[in-house]
């Protein structure tokens, strides 16, 4: 049994975390930088330490979180979302020193985190995938035109360690192919450090599904249901509901059924979202994987009655799903909204 473990992040989901670790009588240690030691998360948690007067470059150095996690003698670190949390090396880090990483295994973080890695391992079990490509750099402009030619317009191009919306561009013409593969591949090196582009046929106003998934250690895997998350704006969610509204009990079997078989694939445990997108036939097309807990979890939560964070401390500790397929019900909806902040008049 875990007795203290350290939060890797700040704000609302560490807020979130202390209170899971409080649920189970195991105590929580905060970071902070310098700007935040007023914050709630520092407030609430049993033991807290600053960790730099930079008010980011803190909850993304590795080597300093470690070192701290040390120092504080804790058993464990949860990620939380945003920072850290889908970085392999740091888990690699974390695991490396002794502590439990709260999440998927550090290989499982890599494989799903590139895209197109991610795709093979799903084409490999059959997993239905978006007709699309492997990375483009290598290949002279004239190739890629033929692959596009091949796919059929309206193409996406994608960075291959891409995610939030970052290093996309959705191309209608042949004439605008080359401009956007140039301007994709500078947004992936500039966000991503890695300027890999691919590109998939783009589905026209598909809706966009994600089931919430359960692994244990022991190769038991269950989905909490879906959340339907098509209202977008530049590629980032807008607005979750859960379940969703528009797709019938038969489609949500069949692709929860593939959501599961989708995370066996990939060899997951602990927490995890699979993201399809369906068509307006009800094709439905995995389109990648989160590695973590998402900021959308507490409707899961709230239509489900189960506590994620909670389960995710729980299975990370050792224990067996003690759930299956069958305990999991809908009771009502449940419906979160991400508030932008934006100059709307550039």
């Amino acid at each position: 049994m875990f007795q203290k473990i350290l939060i890797a992040n700040r704000g609302e989901i560490a807020v979130r975390i202390i209170r899971a670790c409080r649920d189970l009588h195991i105590k929580s240690v905060a970071i902070y930088a310098r700007a935040d030691r007023d914050c709630l998360h520092v407030k609430m948690a049993d033991e807290s330490y600053e960790i730099s007067d930079d008010p980011l470059k803190g909850y993304l150095d590795a080597d300093l979180i470690v070192e701290t996690a040390l120092r504080a003698e804790v058993d464990a670190i949860h990620p939380g979302y945003g920072f850290l949390s889908e970085n392999a090396a740091f888990a690699k880090k974390v695991q490396e020193a002794g502590i439990v990483w709260i999440g998927p295994d550090s290989q499982t973080i890599a494989k799903m985190g590139d895209k197109n890695a991610a795709r093979e391992i799903m084409q490999k079990n059959g997993i239905p995938i978006v007709p699309g490509t492997q990375p483009l750099n290598q290949y002279p402009t004239r190739e890629i035109a033929k692959f596009a030619q091949k796919i059929g317009y309206p193409v996406i191009l994608k960075a291959s360690s891409g995610g939030g919306g970052r290093g996309i561009r959705v191309v209608e013409r042949q004439e605008d192919l080359i401009e956007a593969f140039d301007a994709c591949k500078r947004e992936a090196m500039a966000f991503f450090k890695n300027d890999d582009v691919f590109m998939e046929k783009y589905v026209v106003n598909p809706r966009h599904i994600e089931f919430q998934i359960l692994a244990d250690n022991y190769g038991n895997v269950i989905h909490l249901l879906e959340r339907d998350c098509s209202i977008q704006r530049r590629h980032q969610k807008l607005i979750e509901i859960a379940p969703s509204p528009l797709i019938s009990e038969d489609l949500r079997r069949r692709m929860g059924a593939t959501a599961v078989a989708a995370a066996k694939a990939a060899g997951y445990t602990n927490a995890g979202t699979v993201e399809f997108l369906l068509d307006e036939n009800n094709n439905f097309y995995f389109m990648e994987m989160n590695t973590r807990i998402q900021v959308e979890h507490g409707v899961t939560e709230e239509i489900t009655g189960y506590d994620l964070i909670g389960r995710q401390i729980r299975i990370a500790q050792g224990e067996i799903l003690d759930l299956t397929q069958h305990d999991i019900h809908a009771q009502g909806f449940a419906i979160e909204v991400r508030i932008n902040a934006e100059d709307v008049a550039n």
